[in-house]
């Protein structure tokens, strides 16, 4: 079925209630996002972008500062096509029908005689040669569809013009009432499967067409197209009303209490001009939701104020509450009449998890590993709390309304100890963050951004700046229309839009752009120009010279500006700055996803594949490599120390498994809704049983009863069964940053590394199954992950994606016995599952874990312990790497220990831990008998030349450094003693 996709939410958990991106349109299906294949992988060698660019290049990499930075700058530079054509308008995004408002009827009319032509056409197929080209018809329908529907529900959003914006309102109407009708022609559908079954007309198809054609009958027939038409109907009416339904729980979100009332005197905490504002005779009014009631649970130091608040807070209106009931059944009823046991089922069938039970068990594994972390993170505020004069309330137990409050506490202390936060914002103006990314893309994928002057009437506002991708080998590859600086009327949330896919023009298609362009009324002059209505086309050289339209994409922020006058260039904070790398994240993935078929371009994938690109993206904002690019200071030029940059990620990472632990009660919450169950349900507030169930279940904080916060769960309605993705591709992205761009000094700016990426997940898109980029990108050897399923979900959910601290940061170990192999270490969460632990003392192993003690007693540390606190693994090829690398792993322990003591201590089993600033590892003799029961059959022995090495305390044995340069370890020393008496002997 052709289906509109709905407006869907960036469900990053720092921005878990903005609507931060309009979905890509779907020819069949609004439950999926399509992805791409594409033109072949990039090259190995790249040019670097800085210091040894051409002058062209170096040129290009200041403008790009300056059209930014520099508002004379750009003002000139804006100004130089100003009277070109005589001052005539391009047309927005030079699309040359919309100079003006009619434009757009006269687009959408144009646009529609070609699909009614393409229609026409397909239904009436009946040969061989006519089936083999079906999918290409279908295709290009689909891309004609977009070509309006995008285009008018993007700029009707973002475009001043009141008289434009109804126009583009009434194309994309048309249009859409026009695939409304595609709904209900079974006659594609049955086409398309009859292609499909003719050995000949499938064995023509190249994978791409083969791809195209199996997502275009799946959709087809989980839309119903080929039930009898008494069913069909009933479909298509339980989709209407659950649109409606849907919307307006979205709309109607509100607490069952709207005020509460409180003596000014109860507010102490709270900001006093805040208080002042909402204080009336004496008495403080409180709205129970929105900022003003996050501020009081955050801020508030009466714990039973805190408490009536986070009640109130999330406790939903019995209307909504009735309304997601409903919009829940209604899903449950579409799933049973399309023969699924449930909406999940129904909804999962072409994302990577395929199943409702690969889901949870993906979330189930998740919750194993990140437990350790949450629990840990509570005890602090625990202690926060035993220690606070005013937690008179249950000192011993963390309570829900606490967590805010001991969070917000915890948190400002550390930013109290740390720099302040406007040191970084000076080094992120908005014009050197993209000079680092066009000089990271540059050097990851021989693509930069090049600063494009534009043409009267081609952009909705005059602060809009036009970027230019080009490509080492392959040109112009597309265009990216920045709209970044905040204005009255404007969203403020972060949004990247693709206006126009990759897909590859025809034969056909140019012989009719040339009949159009040649009437005397045409507005083109050409047939490379009617071909794409304008909008920017060029020869793809990795497809024979065919001709491609380029994707065009447009990036919304909302960034402040600077005082007028002043010289200061618009700076971006940290939060700020990591958006902008997530939005890039998408549009370098709608780039270099370049298609020869538009249904699966750039981000045009399954929903748990979509972020991953963005998600991956967010780590290189804090790289130091990364930062090298492009952090200076505005006015001095002087660059920026990277261990700032860490001081703020760790801050912001310190409650990461409190925030992972919240991800996944909504994701099981989402899992929970979307079975079957809600077929049962027959009295009002079964969703808040399920609610609470889930959370007693989950929470490492109990839930009080009498809340019913799922009437303000608004991704329920956008984000159906899928919920989940975000986690899961935080999980696979950490997975590929760590493996990937982490695993040697230098790797985040490898072109070798990104040349891997993309040409194994970014030039795919949607046009390759998301778990075979996966495997291909972390060379995978067993093909676990390449076969998908639940197998996968299971070790995806043993990863997590979350840096807590320096103790899981990765760290690559020479090997002194094997000098090809690498260690990879991280520490073992959870040794009681863990492979690495298990035949081990099980009792023993449960009591070795990370802590952190208030003191530092001992001296020395035995090889003995290690295997319960780390897990290792070869990342080498050849040769396996033998288990006796365990002998190293210490040394990870002692690096870290050395240079970040107080951020994680190995607790031995009998209290004793390390000193804090100690730097020699002992070996003692007991410790390496006992090692030869931990070595799976390898003989563990030590050679005397090693030994006299050790003995010597050679530095040059061992080399440690981790993947961050700011925070290298230079040598550890090691010492062999004897077991018997005394402490060991060496020279500190």
């Amino acid at each position: 079925m052709f289906k509109r996709l709905e407006q869907r939410a960036w469900t990053c958990p720092q921005c878990l209630r903005q609507q931060v991106r309009q979905s890509r349109r779907s020819l069949v299906t609004s439950s999926r996002t399509k992805g791409a294949a594409a033109a072949g992988a990039v090259a190995d060698d790249y040019q670097q972008p800085i210091s040894t660019a051409a002058p062209s290049i170096a040129h290009d990499d200041r403008t790009l500062r300056q059209i930014f930075d520099s508002p004379r700058f750009w003002k000139d530079f804006s100004s130089k096509t100003k009277y070109h054509s005589g001052g005539k308008s391009a047309g927005l995004l030079q699309n040359r029908y919309l100079s003006k408002p009619e434009g757009f009827g006269e687009f959408a009319n144009v646009t529609l005689q070609k699909c009614q032509k393409i229609v026409a056409q397909v239904l009436k197929y009946n040969t061989v040669d006519q089936y083999k080209r079906i999918t290409r018809d279908l295709d290009r329908l689909s891309d004609l569809l977009c070509r309006v529907i995008d285009l008018s529900d993007f700029i009707r959003s973002v475009h001043p013009d009141r008289q434009i914006q109804a126009a583009a309102t009434q194309a994309y109407a048309a249009m859409f009432q026009y695939m409304n009708v595609l709904n209900t022609t079974p006659g594609l559908n049955e086409q398309l499967k009859k292609a499909a079954s003719i050995p000949e007309v499938h064995a023509s198809w190249s994978v791409e067409e083969k791809t195209v054609a199996e997502i275009l009958i799946r959709d087809f027939s989980k839309s119903a197209i080929d039930l009898p038409e008494k069913e069909r109907e009933a479909f298509v009416a339980l989709s209407d009303e659950i649109a409606e339904v849907g919307n307006a729980f979205v709309d109607s979100m509100a607490p069952e209490k709207p005020y509460l009332q409180f003596s000014s005197s109860k507010m102490k905490g709270m900001d006093p001009v805040f208080v002042k504002q909402l204080t009336k005779w004496g008495n403080v009014t409180l709205p129970t939701e929105g900022m003003p009631a996050q501020v009081a649970l955050r801020t508030v130091e009466d714990a039973d104020v805190r408490q009536e608040v986070y009640m109130a807070n999330r406790t939903s209106s019995k209307d909504n509450l009735q309304r997601l009931e409903r919009m829940l059944r209604l899903r449950a009823e579409l799933a049973k009449l399309s023969h699924y046991e449930s909406f999940a089922h129904m909804t999962l069938t072409d994302k990577m998890a395929k199943s409702p039970e690969a889901v949870t068990s993906f979330l189930d594994g998740l919750a194993q590993v990140n437990s350790p972390h949450a629990r840990e993170e509570l005890r602090e505020l625990l202690e926060l709390k035993k220690g606070d004069a005013h937690s008179l309330n249950r000192p011993e137990q963390l309570n829900a309304w606490d967590r805010d409050y001991y969070t917000t506490q915890l948190m400002s202390s550390m930013r109290s100890k740390a720099r302040t936060p406007d040191v970084l914002s000076a080094y992120f103006s908005l014009g050197t963050v993209f000079q680092g990314l066009s000089r990271l893309f540059h050097r990851l994928y021989g693509i930069r951004l090049v600063p494009h002057e534009t043409l009267p009437g081609e952009t909705w506002n005059s602060d809009v700046r036009r970027l230019d991708v080009i490509d080492d080998h392959e040109g112009h590859i597309a265009v990216i229309y920045c709209d970044l600086f905040e204005r009255p009327g404007k969203s403020p949330n972060p949004a990247h839009f693709t206006l126009r896919c990759s897909r590859r023009i025809s034969s056909e298609e140019m012989h009719e752009a040339a009949e159009i362009s040649s009437h005397s009324s045409s507005p083109f002059s050409t047939a490379q120009e009617a071909v794409n209505d304008g909008l920017a086309t060029n020869f793809n050289s990795r497809d024979n010279n065919a001709l491609y339209q380029l994707p065009t994409i447009a990036l919304i922020c909302d960034f402040s500006l600077p005082p007028q006058g002043s010289k200061r260039p618009t700076l971006l904070t940290f939060r700020e700055l990591t958006t902008l790398f997530h939005e890039m994240g998408h549009a370098v993935h709608s780039i270099c996803g370049r298609t020869a078929l538009q249904n699966v371009s750039g981000t045009r994938c399954a929903t748990d594949f979509a972020e991953l690109p963005s998600v991956l993206m967010e780590n290189f904002a804090s790289a130091p490599e990364v930062l090298g690019l492009y952090a200076r200071h505005w006015e001095t030029d002087t660059p920026l120390d990277p261990s700032r940059v860490q001081e703020r990620v760790e801050i912001d990472k310190r409650m990461q498994g409190a925030e992972t632990e919240s991800q996944i009660l909504l994701a099981m919450l989402d899992q929970e809704y979307h079975s079957s169950q809600s077929l049962s349900w027959q009295d009002a507030g079964e969703s808040t049983k399920v609610y609470q169930n889930v959370w007693n279940k989950y929470s490492s904080v109990p839930e009080p009863q009498g809340t019913s916060w799922q009437g303000f769960f608004g991704h329920l309605f956008g984000y159906g069964a899928t919920y989940y993705s975000y986690l899961f591709d935080r999980a696979i992205a950490g997975k590929i940053w760590r493996d990937v761009f982490q695993r040697q000094q230098g790797d985040a700016v490898n072109p070798a590394q990104g040349a891997l990426f993309r040409g194994e997940v970014l030039r795919w898109g949607g046009g390759r199954d998301g778990w075979r980029c996966v495997a291909g990108v972390l060379q995978e050897k067993d093909g676990v992950l390449a076969e998908g399923g639940k197998g996968a979900m299971e070790m995806v959910g043993k990863w997590d994606g979350v840096v807590y601290g320096f103790a899981n940061q990765k760290i690559v170990v020479q090997q002194l016995f094997f000098p090809t192999c690498h260690v990879e270490a991280n520490w073992c969460s959870a040794p009681d599952h863990c492979e690495c632990c298990l035949g081990l003392d099980q009792q023993q192993a449960k009591t070795y874990h990370l802590s952190r003690p208030t003191q530092f007693k001992q001296r020395y540390i035995s090889i003995l312990f290690i295997p319960f606190l780390l897990h290792l693994t070869s990342t080498a090829a050849q040769p396996p790497l033998p288990p006796l690398s365990n002998t190293l792993a210490p040394l990870y322990g002692m690096g870290v220990l050395d240079k970040y003591p107080d951020e994680c201590v190995i607790s031995l089993h009998d209290g004793q831990t390390l000193e804090k600033h100690f730097r020699t590892l002992a070996i003692d003799q007991h410790a390496f008998a006992a090692l030869r029961e931990f070595t799976w059959g390898y003989e563990a022995t030590m050679s005397a030349s090693l030994r006299d090495k050790l003995i010597r305390r050679d530095p040059g044995v061992l080399a440690v450094e981790t993947s961050r340069p700011a925070y290298a370890i230079e040598a550890v020393d090691v010492v062999v003693c004897e077991p018997e008496g005394g402490p060991p002997w060496w020279n500190r």
